[in-house]
């Protein structure tokens, strides 16, 4: 499959649309336009159509997942969804409009396209032991020669709500390349098949509010989704439709350690803190 030409958004471009967004990735059309490479599963970039809108959306068929030893249920297309469901139910949108369904090489993840600001700088490297005003610090990362830099992340509202969703779907690989910082503002975060766990596997570049009390949107976020919850709740009655019963548990566990400790997790030292490769 040839690598894929450069799609402009086109039709339904903002994901705030999320009604729009979602019928025209659900009942629309889907045309392959090429493998996006570098993915460790087929990530296929393609257009969808419907009643004349049209827009670029990336397509994960299952066919196309590599098996993972330590997630032996479920598919990372339905943990994809299911990320975009608990994004939904705080009510932040940090995942772009996200559906299961049927495509060329069948059932799978279609995602919205979202066009990154390639000038909003999140992440940085820099020289000294302390970060400066307006950064947090990640640790310390080798970049050659013996030589070694602070990696740091803006102290970010949008980051800190990440870093949240994060601890409550249990994201074992958030890294640099899956943050999208849109041209509008918005913060928009890619690539959650690798979610959900039943056993701690926190592991992102976010970590620089570790320890630190929740802020007040976020206790107030986390207080709806324990209610969006309960197991005749909305967001319970989903999420038993796309993960096993004891990941579901888990969700509820997280949440409710969340609120108890009213704290960002810090790392457990049982499982590496940040991803490999960070990007």
């Amino acid at each position: 499959m040839p690598a894929p030409e450069r799609i402009p958004p086109g039709g339904v471009t903002a994901p705030g649309d999320r009604t729009g967004a979602l019928r025209l990735l659900g009942r629309g059309e889907l045309t392959v336009r090429g493998r996006i490479p570098g993915a460790s599963n087929a990530v296929l970039l393609c257009t969808v159509a419907y009643e004349g809108e049209e827009a670029s959306c990336v397509y994960k068929p299952v066919t196309g997942e590599r098996p993972l030893w330590d997630f032996p249920d479920g598919t990372l297309a339905e943990r994809e969804v299911a990320a975009w469901e608990v994004s939904e139910a705080l009510g932040w949108g940090l995942v772009p409009p996200t559906v299961l369904r049927d495509g060329p090489y069948g059932r799978g993840m279609v995602q919205l396209w979202i066009e990154a600001d390639p000038d909003a700088g999140l992440l940085a490297l820099v020289d000294g032991d302390e970060p400066d005003d307006g950064w947090k610090a990640v640790g310390l990362a080798e970049v050659g020669e013996g030589r070694t830099a602070l990696l740091v992340h803006a102290d970010d509202d949008r980051l800190r709500r990440l870093a949240v969703l994060d601890a409550v779907i249990n994201n074992g690989d958030r890294k640099g390349g899956h943050l999208l910082p849109a041209v509008d503002g918005a913060l928009y975060a890619i690539d959650h098949g690798v979610t959900f766990n039943a056993e701690a596997r926190l592991r992102t570049l976010l970590w620089g509010w570790a320890g630190e009390a929740l802020p007040p949107d976020a206790v107030a976020a986390l207080a709806r989704l324990a209610d969006a919850l309960r197991p005749d709740g909305p967001l319970a009655i989903r999420l038993a439709e796309l993960l096993t019963a004891t990941e579901v548990d888990g969700v509820r566990v997280r949440v409710d350690r969340l609120r108890t400790t009213g704290t960002h997790p810090e790392p457990t030292g049982e499982w590496p803190a940040i991803p490999w490769p960070p990007v």
